[in-house]
C-alpha cells in the first residue's frame, strides 16, 4: 500500500525487501491510525512513494542471524528504528534516538506482504491472542509508555481523560488498572461516553460541561491528573483549565506544530506539571503484550472494522470516520 501524493493511494507490486541481516515478517494484521491518515492528507510530509504502516502483527518468514525469534512465530513489530549507540539509546530511550526513524513515515512501513526489520524490533505474542486484541498492541504500548511518565498515581485521586478515541479509552482502562477509581471522561461523542461509563468512568461530560462535572465530582478542586489524547491546542488548553492545583497534565495527543493559545498563567498559578510522551520503548511493548494476554482490558471492543489490503481506500475512509475506533487491514496467511 503506497502513498504517491496527497490523497493518492495505490496497492501495487513492489520488490520483496532484502533481508540484509534482518528478519523478514509476513504482516497479517495492519492497523490504521491518525498518522497514516495525516500522511495521506499531506499534513505529515513524507518522501513518496512510501509504503505506509507502523501497527503491524505478523509471522516470521525468515529469522535474522541472532535467532531471537523462530520461523513461523507470531510477532508484534516495534515500528521505531534506533541506532543503538547514541546517548539516548544507551539510556534506554531508543524511541528518542536522533538517528532513528518511524516505519511508514521515514522509511517504508509494513502495509504489504513482506517487511524486513531488525530482530530487536520483534516482540513474540501468543497465538491465542485474538486478532482484535492483537490489533491494539502497538497503540497500547504507546499508552503504557505515556503512563510510565506519571509516577504518582494512586487510589483516591481524580483523573480526567480528554478525548475518547482508541488511545483515550485505553488510557481510561490503564488508569483503572493502576487503581485510579475516580475518572471523568470527556468527549463530544455520546456513544463514547456510554462506553467509558461501562468501562469504569464515574462521570462523563462534553468539553463544554467538563468543568462543571469535575467541580461536582471533586468539590471544586479539579482533576489531580488530566490525560489529553485528542492532540489539539484547544484540548490541551482545556486540559490545563480542568487541572487541580499542583496537578499533572499528561499531553499524549500529538498537537500540530505552530503557535498556540494556552492558559499560561494557570500553568504558573496552579504549579502544574505538564508531561509529554512520545512513542514507546521495547519494555513498554512487553508490558502491553502482558496486559493484552491477561484479559483485564477491553481491547476487542475497540476494533471497529477490518478490510482486505486490496480494499485500502475503503479502510482509509473508515479510519477517517469519527464513528469508528480501530480500523485494520488483513492479508490471508
Amino acid at each position: 500500500m503506497l502513498v504517491t501524493g496527497v490523497d493518492q493511494l495505490t496497492v501495487s507490486d513492489v520488490p520483496e525487501p532484502a533481508s540484509d541481516g534482518r528478519a523478514v515478517v509476513a504482516p497479517a494484521t495492519m492497523g490504521l491510525c491518525g498518522t497514516d491518515v495525516k500522511i495521506l492528507a499531506g499534513s505529515i510530509p513524507v518522501d513518496t512513494p512510501r509504503i505506509l504502516g507502523h501497527e503491524i502483527v505478523g509471522r516470521v518468514v525468515r529469522p535474522g542471524p541472532a535467532r531471537r525469534v523462530d520461523e513461523g512465530q507470531r510477532v508484534l513489530i516495534d515500528p521505531g528504528i534506533a541506532c543503538g549507540h547514541c546517548r539516548l539509546c544507551r539510556a534506554d530511550r531508543p524511541h528518542l534516538c536522533p538517528h532513528g526513524a518511524l516505519m511508514g513515515r521515514d522509511v517504508d512501513g509494513g502495509f504489504g506482504e513482506r517487511v524486513a526489520v531488525d530482530e530487536f524490533q520483534l516482540h513474540p505474542i501468543p497465538d491465542e491472542l485474538s486478532t482484535g486484541d492483537a490489533s491494539l498492541l502497538q497503540v497500547l504500548g504507546t499508552c503504557v509508555h505515556a503512563q510510565t511518565r506519571v509516577a504518582d498515581v494512586f487510589p483516591g485521586q481524580t483523573a480526567a481523560v480528554v478525548g475518547l478515541g482508541v488511545s483515550g479509552l485505553l488510557h481510561l482502562q490503564l488508569l483503572r488498572e493502576r487503581g485510579v477509581d475516580r475518572i471523568v471522561a470527556v468527549t463530544r461523542s455520546a456513544w463514547k461516553r456510554e462506553l467509558a461509563e461501562r468501562w469504569g468512568a464515574i462521570a462523563t461530560a462534553s468539553p463544554g460541561d467538563a468543568g462543571d462535572v469535575l467541580d461536582e465530582v471533586t468539590g471544586g478542586a479539579g482533576a489531580d491528573l488530566v490525560v489529553e489524547t485528542a492532540g489539539s491546542a484547544s484540548t490541551l488548553a482545556r486540559s490545563i483549565e480542568l487541572a487541580a492545583m499542583g496537578a499533572t497534565v499528561l499531553a499524549f495527543g500529538t498537537a500540530p506544530s505552530g503557535p498556540a493559545e494556552l492558559p499560561l498563567y494557570q500553568l504558573y498559578y496552579k504549579e502544574l506539571d505538564v508531561v509529554n510522551a512520545r512513542a514507546a520503548r521495547p519494555r513498554d511493548y512487553t508490558r502491553a503484550i502482558q496486559l493484552a494476554t491477561s484479559g483485564r482490558l477491553h481491547l476487542r471492543d475497540l476494533w471497529s472494522a477490518d478490510f482486505p489490503l486490496d480494499d485500502a481506500a475503503a479502510a482509509v475512509a473508515a479510519a477517517r470516520d469519527s464513528s469508528t475506533l480501530k480500523v485494520t487491514m488483513t492479508l490471508p496467511g
